[in-house]
């Protein structure tokens, strides 16, 4: 082996949804996508930039976004944290809030980037179990630590935590930074943003990519505590100060306006996904109660394998996991209901064989 090979960071990478390159009509559910378009708003904006300022560098601080997303909130522009998508957001907290010599804590059933970073950062990290209903054990989480962190609601498994749990967890952590990662809140449970002024431990994560519709835009942020956010931007200072692109915080900016928009593309979903549980129950699939915009469900006539290649195969994509306690299931995400409609047929008619 060369020498050099020593010396390299070695990590098992993270694995995204697939994004596939097929001609025809495709009908995606991997990947959490918003199946509508963003906010015409946010056409708008686009159509009225300035591509001639695309040679200068954005601004650094992204102070039109955060001062729009402190308004959205009701808190301090000093309050706001943004950055390339909840994943980088997310991946600056690891760096800058888990330093501890004790383990930080995520469940063992749950968004398998925090293993990724925690592997990347030589984070040491215990996985509690989430119980047979894939619910958080508080109790699991009023132990010795070096950090917590959890989505509300939990992917892969849609389910939601009550807002009096996640107190719980924060009253018993009041020494270590706990993350709330709220990448689908918007549809179903309530907020821990209300409690950032009770807990100045308190992080809240959130991003565009799922209620927004803008995936492609990569826009993701933090609230929390004045001296979280600020402890943030230090570390994004010292890594990379002009993360945000000019599209990106224009466009952000403006779809915060379109709140009827964002309330009936989100109610859309979550209505479509009432349907989906009603119709995935009739062909014999059992799941969690989601309260997101995708379901995690265990078909009960096939293999969750099996289902998953014959839908492929029909240019129907959903997601499967290979983990122990996940390999039974599939994660759906919601599409329009057209979507929903060809997938629910594609299924019947793969299990009737």
């Amino acid at each position: 082996m060369q020498k050099w090979k020593e010396n390299v960071r070695k990590v098992v990478p993270y694995v995204p949804g697939e994004q596939p390159k097929v001609e025809g009509r495709l009908i995606k559910l991997n990947t959490n996508e918003n199946p509508y378009p963003p906010s015409p708003l946010a056409v708008k904006a686009s159509a009225d930039m300035d591509i001639t300022k695309y040679r200068l560098y954005p601004d650094p601080a992204v102070s039109k976004l955060v001062k729009a997303l402190a308004k959205e909130y009701g808190v301090g522009d000093n309050s706001v944290f943004v950055g390339v998508g909840s994943d980088d957001v997310l991946a600056m907290s690891f760096l800058t809030f888990f330093n501890s010599d004790k383990p930080i804590l995520f469940p063992d059933v749950t968004y398998s980037f925090y293993e990724v970073w925690a592997d990347l950062y030589h984070i040491p990290y215990e996985c509690p179990k989430l119980d047979e209903e894939y619910r958080i054990v508080t109790d699991d989480y009023c132990v010795p630590n070096g950090g917590i962190i959890f989505p509300n609601p939990n992917a892969p498994t849609g389910v939601v935590m009550e807002l009096e749990e996640v107190r719980k967890i924060l009253d018993a952590n009041r020494d270590v930074v706990v993350i709330v990662d709220e990448a689908y809140i918007d549809f179903g449970g309530e907020s821990a943003i209300k409690l950032i002024d009770q807990y100045d431990n308190l992080l809240v994560v959130r991003t565009y990519s799922k209620s927004r519709s803008m995936a492609g835009l990569r826009i993701g942020y933090a609230i929390g505590n004045t001296e979280l956010i600020k402890a943030l931007n230090d570390v994004k200072y010292s890594y990379n100060s002009y993360t945000m692109n000019m599209a990106a915080i224009e466009l952000g900016t403006a779809v915060l306006e379109d709140k009827e928009y964002f309330e009936e593309t989100t109610n859309k979903i979550i209505a479509t996904r009432e349907r989906s549980k009603k119709r995935l129950s009739e062909l014999g699939f059992t799941f969690p109660d989601s309260r997101t915009n995708f379901i995690f469900a265990k078909p009960s006539k096939i293999s969750a394998q099996e289902l998953f290649e014959k839908l492929k195969e029909r240019s129907i994509y959903v997601r499967h996991f290979d983990g122990e306690r996940v390999k039974d299931s599939l994660r759906i995400s919601i599409g329009t209901d057209e979507d929903m409609e060809r997938f629910f047929e594609a299924v019947d008619e793969i299990q009737r064989g």
